[in-house]
């Protein structure tokens, strides 16, 4: 075993940075390249099925190996040059290297491997809804910075590829709206002149109709299909603004205004998608647990004048047993954390059984696992769309839509 090897390392199979040759078969849902040597699987960021590539293992586990991609032997048609320096040292884009076009079709794929594997059903899955940008397009930027060590000069910028503590100075980020990144080098130099950026710590860089906020707590706006939307800078809002209406677009009419008397807007945030929708229904009641969310919920429909829509505080696990007064047929729209919806609320989903669940999630394994649970409940898939919000990243938004 090589004496470079980390002391922890496990030199089964292979030697700490032994070198291969190997074909990339496929890709896995974090991005990474499959390739197998004599049936034993090895995963290698930033390579593209079909290439040969030259690899150096890094580490092995119970059942696979990582690798670095060395040299790249024979290259795929659809590989492009990355437009950012830092591409395969900072840890935030995996795709900068695939032309775009091949980006939409790896997460259709994405989409369509997660519902079979998991779900345990094939639905037809359309083609993936492109950005209109494909560089500068992301409205909200977070940095991390270390405490400063002496003698040294600090960085601002995100964890290097495969670590979880290092990271990477970043001065330009190509996929940042171009306010944020001429925003950045000031919003730098206060940090660290200021006692915050003197420990570790995120910047945040907000580019809101207001400019460019760094502080979390201020009260900021984004405009949606003609609707004013507030929210503190630090609270969750989709950032990219630029695919964000056909999205909501999609999520309404998916939802069936033309037969659905009322909507339900689960998890509802800001009230993005219930606000929207609320001129297509006679009621639109949204739910949210976290405060800020809510009393965001309601003053937004104060600024745009809707009357017809509510909001609760509370948990979205134990809301129906107060929805039962809605008119009906009344439709459900599910936006839940990355981590997808806990049992109780499916439960209590399909004892409610609303005539339509329009499901969005930014992780379609949880996605394809609840879906599971609605199909078995006695729910059809009548559409599964992907919006590319994240494009260069292996992140992908999708959007089921259930039919009782």
């Amino acid at each position: 075993m090589s004496k470079r090897s980390p002391k922890a390392f496990n030199d089964k199979p292979y030697a700490y940075h032994h070198e291969l040759e190997v074909e990339i078969e496929s890709l896995t849902n974090l991005g990474h390249g499959i390739a197998r040597d004599h049936g034993w699987v090895i995963q290698i960021p930033f390579v593209l099925p079909g290439e040969l590539v030259r690899a150096r293992i890094f580490r092995n586990h119970k059942n696979y190996s990582e690798a670095d991609c060395t040299e790249v032997l024979r290259s795929s048609p659809d590989r492009v040059t990355p437009k950012c320096e830092l591409f395969e040292t900072c840890g935030g884009c995996q795709y900068q290297c695939v032309s775009y076009e091949k980006q939409l079709l790896w997460k259709q794929k994405q989409v369509e491997d997660c519902i079979s594997r998991i779900g345990g059903f094939s639905p037809k899955v359309l083609p993936t809804i492109a950005s209109p940008q494909i560089y500068g397009y992301r409205s909200k930027l977070t940095p991390h910075h270390q405490k400063p060590k002496a003698g040294q000069e600090p960085k601002l910028g995100f964890l290097r590829q495969g670590s979880r503590k290092v990271i990477v100075d970043v001065r330009k980020c190509p996929i940042a709206t171009v306010a944020i990144n001429e925003a950045m080098p000031a919003a730098r130099a206060r940090l660290f002149a200021s006692h915050s950026g003197k420990k570790a710590g995120t910047l945040l860089l907000r580019d809101v109709e207001e400019g460019v906020v760094s502080d979390p707590n201020q009260l900021v706006s984004e405009r949606v299909l003609g609707l004013t939307f507030q929210f503190k800078a630090g609270e969750f809002f989709q950032n990219n603004p630029f695919i964000l209406p056909s999205l909501v677009s999609h999520v309404i009419e998916q939802a069936d205004p033309e037969n659905s008397k009322s909507l339900i807007d689960a998890y509802c945030g800001g009230g993005l998608f219930g606000l929207s929708g609320a001129d297509r229904f006679e009621k639109v009641v949204g739910i949210e647990i976290s405060r800020d969310g809510f009393e965001a919920a309601r003053n937004n429909a104060l600024i745009n004048q809707i009357k017809n829509a509510d909001f609760l505080l509370g948990n979205a696990a134990s809301i129906f047993s107060d929805l039962e007064d809605l008119p009906r047929p009344s439709s459900l729209i599910i936006d839940p954390p990355r981590r997808g919806c806990d049992e109780s609320f499916l439960s209590q989903t399909l004892s409610f059984r609303p005539s339509r669940i329009v499901y969005v999630s930014c992780d379609p394994s949880t996605q394809a696992r609840d879906a599971r649970i609605l199909v078995e409940g006695g729910y059809e898939i009548s559409c599964v769309q992907p919006f590319d919000l994240f494009p260069q990243t292996r992140h992908i938004e999708n959007v089921v839509t259930f039919s009782a």
